[in-house]
């Protein structure tokens, strides 16, 4: 039986900032969903502000390292989905705020 949970997994992606606005994938919204099998083998679910990101190779990596660190943790696969497309409304309210330049949505 494994032992990680999604609340942990969703911790440790948290670690993971994108560097074009500053804020973590979780916060931004960007992360859809993180399936942990009964192997501790987990499945992150996420997509990408814009399906263009230059950095794109690279967060997936980060993503896979920073859930590869969780104690007894088995293979970590990212997916990066398109559907549903991100918005802003996907991202926690200081990031909107931030994001928005403080203006009200």
């Amino acid at each position: 039986m494994c032992e990680i949970t999604k609340e942990q997994v969703f911790d440790a992606i948290s670690t993971v900032i994108d560097p074009e606005v500053g804020f973590n994938l979780v916060e931004m919204g960007l992360i859809y969903d993180a399936i942990v099998e009964e192997s501790c083998n987990v499945v992150v679910v996420m997509t990408l502000s814009t399906r263009g990101c230059p950095l794109h190779q690279m967060i997936k990596t980060w993503v896979q390292e920073a859930v590869e660190k969780l104690d007894g943790v088995g293979v970590v696969e990212v997916d990066v989905v398109w559907e549903p497309e991100w918005n802003i409304s996907m991202a926690d309210d200081n990031v909107k705020e931030a994001l928005s330049g403080g203006m009200p949505s």
